[in-house]
């Protein structure tokens, strides 16, 4: 995958920097994994607004992703490498041996026609779901699961990878792509490998109108609003007013917000860098 410039035609395409979309070989989605996604707008179920700076977007539905990797030695052959319009990174299209069909993140360098199987005698190899026991030491996986059998839930974003870097009792330990280092049970599953669409970090959108395809509304900068407003609002002229803080008061940069007796510290060897 690469990213292409386009020729500046228009304003909005100056400095546009988008995916080629190489990897992707098919625009059409397998109908059966499809759910419907319905917008918020940012209101709850009174219709008040509780959140800001959501609203429109472009119609989407919703993929169906198999982040649990449950079917045990059943081998599955890769169809197709698809976009999909909930997250960053690319999904595969994998049809099991007995005929199911199934959505699963794709890994970097995953290929149509290539097979992914899962398990206890699942080998080492991109694009197959293990449990941490098994899988050699060093080895860059990603979709890690936080407790058995709950489906993957962390390093799941477009470009992510973790590291297995050592085995303690009934603990693996894992640098997490934040920095973090942390101990999850040997009997949650992983997939070797790291997340597709590495370059979407570098992508620049070009224009004000795609945040509002993908739902985003314009964000007014509390510096600019009243002191009724906002903490950081009011002063006379373009006077910036005072240190960075959220609308509730609590400061921006450097603050730790996280309870200092939250139970899952105990698993967490080294935090995050900042």
């Amino acid at each position: 995958m690469a990213l292409k410039k386009l020729r500046p035609l228009t304003p909005g395409q100056r400095f546009k920097l988008v995916s080629d979309n190489s990897d992707i070989t098919t625009s059409t989605p397998e109908k059966s994994l499809l759910a419907p996604a319905k917008k918020s707008g940012g209101r709850d179920n009174t219709g008040k607004m509780t959140m800001r700076y959501i609203g429109g977007g472009h119609k989407q539905q919703y993929r169906i992703i198999d982040f649990k990797r449950d079917k045990a030695g059943i081998p599955a052959t890769v169809k197709t490498i698809e976009y999909d319009p909930n997250r960053s990174a690319r999904i595969a299209l994998v049809v099991y041996a007995d005929g199911e069909k199934r959505y699963i993140v794709a890994p970097a360098g995953l290929q149509v026609g290539q097979k992914v199987v899962s398990g206890k005698d699942a080998t080492p190899e991109i694009g197959n779901a293990l449990y941490l026991a098994d899988i050699p030491l060093g080895t860059t996986i990603h979709n890690i699961e936080l407790r058995p059998g709950q489906g993957a839930i962390m390093v799941r974003s477009a470009g992510s990878a973790a590291q297995l870097s050592a085995r303690d009792g009934k603990y693996a330990v894992i640098k997490m792509p934040s920095g973090e280092t942390r101990m999850v049970l040997t009997t949650c599953m992983a997939t070797i490998g790291a997340v597709s669409n590495a370059d979407y970090n570098l992508e620049i959108s070009g224009k004000a109108g795609r945040s509002r395809w993908l739902g985003r509304r314009p964000r007014t900068r509390p510096v600019a609003m009243n002191p009724v407003d906002h903490p950081m609002g009011g002063g006379e002229g373009r006077a910036s007013g005072g240190h960075p803080r959220s609308r509730k008061g609590i400061p921006a940069k450097g603050y730790k917000t996280r309870y200092p007796k939250k139970a899952s510290n105990r698993y967490i060897i080294e935090r995050r860098k900042k």
